[in-house]
């Protein structure tokens, strides 16, 4: 069993968000959920973590495990508050992090601009020194270009130092040893190449080191934070969190910060998984709509699409992630008049001061502003009844916006859902119809505060004909953080034809990664018998940019065998393959787990009878009488011919005419399109 310390009274999670800050707590014993929401705090998100669980957990001693999900790393990069970095380069290669790539995000835009970069063009330095493509050692490290590169930083006031040198991935010894004077001459922390990103692509290796250096200070300032914080109300070990949808413990991610840059919206796709194995739903697209936020991500065949290419701000990253793509599209869009036509988001209200609804000096309408004035949201249950939402604000915000578009209140209403909702559709084809997936042929997964609300219109909008809402959408990212283990993904580049490949030498990295893998895990308190790991290979058709992730059966090497599962893989992602053409090895993997011990999850129904409602609520610009369902009422089999608006402390899902629900032995909810007569 594992040796972290799980035997308290409850397991909590709390997953901070931009406008929310969501907690679920788990017995430990019963597996019982319960859940709340506090309002986010952007100056210091560790003040929303605590009052969470001070307003849900009174006793914090009870707590034996807690996780949590992070955006502090990723709002420093989208905001350029990182640490000022300096970047060390070998000399004659020092332009390669400003020159970038050739990719752009679209080909024929007139306007395309580059990322910016995260490093000054004055603080990328060269370094005299060559390491081969082979790993020899073709000049020694220049002592004079370190100590250059120290005086000319010792004035810069720099906060942290990246270094990537060439083909250090094949032979780290020259960045060790840059690492070490510069550490020592400028007391600051040194971020080396080999250590975050042992992996070809000399840009891309120079994008990754550079943003772990430039979060770094931030990312362990907040975790040392929280730690100290709650340290004075729990016993329990802090988790985080991971990109790649594992958990790690804090120490781990002040070490790895880069890890935690898509820790918060990860979560969700891991609860997703959970979901499709409980239904038998294997493939399900993921959306989770919150406040200031819409992402996406696809399970396939059971499993969350995993990347070992992630991208923030348009900055790209080598790291292992589960694959989810977002636009600024949440329940505090703000919807304006643009040129004479509706513009929404991606500017949000988020918490302060939020909707204009909320009655917090907000004056722009929103998404929920729209919403609420079409009889969607209700006053007396928004956010579990804790909030006095201000009707006549918002009708008087959208009436201006209206105004200026020459059309009435509600029509301007039900535009902005219009136009949102459009958006959200979009990105869903951007990671569906793009890649050859047919959305038709996958169920909607829908949570978030907004999610449910709007995800039978999306639905609708791309063809999909179910939508499953589970228990507690609206704090389904922190339930998510629950179902997970510890993880870590070691990866190495391994460039070899499959049909020739040296099988031993491929024995020997698998091996070296397996051992790397499994000491992290001891690290962590990982005993063990609970640790297991799995083999990953990545494999191309020669002569091709990119790769594809193939899972290695265990026993011996089988190349044939292998070649067909990725021309397999090949066909589901992209709709075709290359039977005839070559195969290339580019790099090994390995997944090591650490597994939690965990209460099996299970839906708690109601027995009292809380009477529903009727209210008028807008369809299309037709307002209907429309049944308000609590739906902690709702037990399973009880089905729901739309139009119905079912409520919960933490969500609301709008089911038009032409749907219906029921609620599954599981608890979540299952939505369907209604055949036509």
């Amino acid at each position: 069993m594992p040796q972290l310390d799980q035997t308290g009274a409850v397991r909590v999670a709390v997953d901070i968000g931009g406008t929310f800050t969501d907690i679920v707590i788990q017995d430990s014993a019963s597996g019982e959920i319960k859940t709340g929401k506090v309002l986010s705090t952007p100056d210091n998100p560790a003040r929303a973590v605590l009052s969470a669980i001070a307003a849900h957990v009174p006793d914090g001693r009870r707590i034996g495990f807690f996780v949590h999900g992070t955006t502090v790393g990723l709002n420093a990069v989208l905001e350029r508050r990182g640490a000022r970095v300096a970047l060390l380069m070998t000399d004659g290669f020092q332009d390669v992090y400003s020159i970038g790539s050739s990719a752009r995000s679209s080909i024929f835009s007139l306007r395309f601009r580059k990322p910016a970069p995260l490093v000054e063009p004055s603080l990328v330095l060269p370094i005299g020194e060559r390491i081969n493509s082979s790993g020899r050692i073709d000049r020694a490290v220049s002592p004079e270009s370190v100590e250059q590169a120290i005086v000319n930083l010792s004035s810069q006031s720099v906060e942290a130092v990246a270094v990537c040198l060439l083909f250090s991935y094949l032979a780290p010894s020259h960045e060790l040893e840059v690492a070490k004077a510069i550490g020592e001459a400028l007391k600051v922390p040194v971020v080396t190449s080999h250590q975050v990103s042992p992996e070809w692509r000399e840009y891309e290796r120079a994008s990754t080191t550079v943003m772990t250096a430039y979060i770094a200070p931030v990312v362990e300032r907040y975790i040392a934070t929280l730690v100290g914080l709650l340290a004075d109300i729990s016993d329990a070990q802090v988790h985080v969190m991971q990109s790649n949808g594992g958990v790690m413990s804090a120490s781990t991610a002040s070490q790895r910060p880069i890890q935690t840059l898509l820790s918060g919206p990860v979560g969700g796709a891991i609860g997703a998984r959970e979901v499709s194995r409980q239904l038998g739903v294997p493939n399900v697209i993921c959306v989770d709509m919150g406040g200031t936020s819409f992402d996406v991500c696809l399970v396939i065949d059971g499993e969350a699409t995993v990347t070992s290419q992630a991208e923030v701000d348009g900055l790209p990253l080598q790291m292992s992630a589960v694959d989810i793509s977002g636009i600024g599209a949440g329940g505090g869009s703000i919807a304006r008049a643009e040129a004479g036509a509706l513009r929404v988001g991606p500017k949000s209200a988020g918490s302060v001061p939020g909707p204009v609804c909320y009655g917090r000096g907000g004056t722009e309408p929103t998404v929920t502003d729209a919403n609420f004035v079409l009889g969607r949201v209700d006053s007396r249950n928004f956010a579990g009844g804790g909030m006095d939402l201000r009707l006549e604000e918002a009708h008087d915000a959208i009436r201006r916006l209206g105004t200026e578009l020459g059309i009435g209140i509600d029509e301007a209403a039900q535009g902005i859902l219009d136009v949102v909702n459009a958006a959200m559709a979009d990105a869903i084809r951007t990671q569906t119809v793009k890649r050859g997936i047919d959305p038709r042929d996958f169920a909607l997964v829908a949570y978030g505060g907004a999610g449910p609300m709007h995800a039978v219109a999306i639905a609708d909008e791309l063809g999909v004909r179910e939508v499953i809402v589970p228990n507690h959408p609206g704090t389904f990212s922190a339930w998510g953080m629950l179902q997970t283990d510890i993880r870590h993904d070691i990866r190495r580049t391994f460039a070899s034809p499959l049909a020739t490949v040296d099988v031993g030498a491929l024995e020997d990295v698998f091996e070296r990664l397996t051992v790397e893998g499994r000491n992290l895990l001891l690290a962590e308190r990982v005993s063990e018998d609970e640790i297991s790991w799995d083999r990953e290979i990545d494999l191309r058709y020669f002569g091709q940019e990119y790769s594809l992730t193939v899972p290695l059966p265990t026993g011996d090497f089988d190349s044939a065998a292998l070649r067909q599962e990725f021309d397999r893989l090949y066909r589901r992602r992209y709709g075709h393959s290359s039977g005839e053409a070559p195969v290339e090895i580019v790099k090994l993997a390995v997944r090591v787990t650490g597994l939690l011990d965990r209460p099996k999850a299970y839906a708690t129904f109601a027995t009292a009878d809380i009477p529903s409602r009727l209210k008028a609520v807008s369809f299309s610009g037709t307002w209907l009488e429309t049944p308000i369902v609590p739906r902690e009422t709702l037990i399973p089999g009880t089905s729901l011919i739309g139009p119905a608006i079912i409520e919960e402390s933490t969500a609301t899902t709008v089911v038009p005419p032409g749907w219906a629900a029921v609620i599954l032995p599981e608890g979540h909810l299952l939505v369907s399109k209604l055949e036509s007569e």
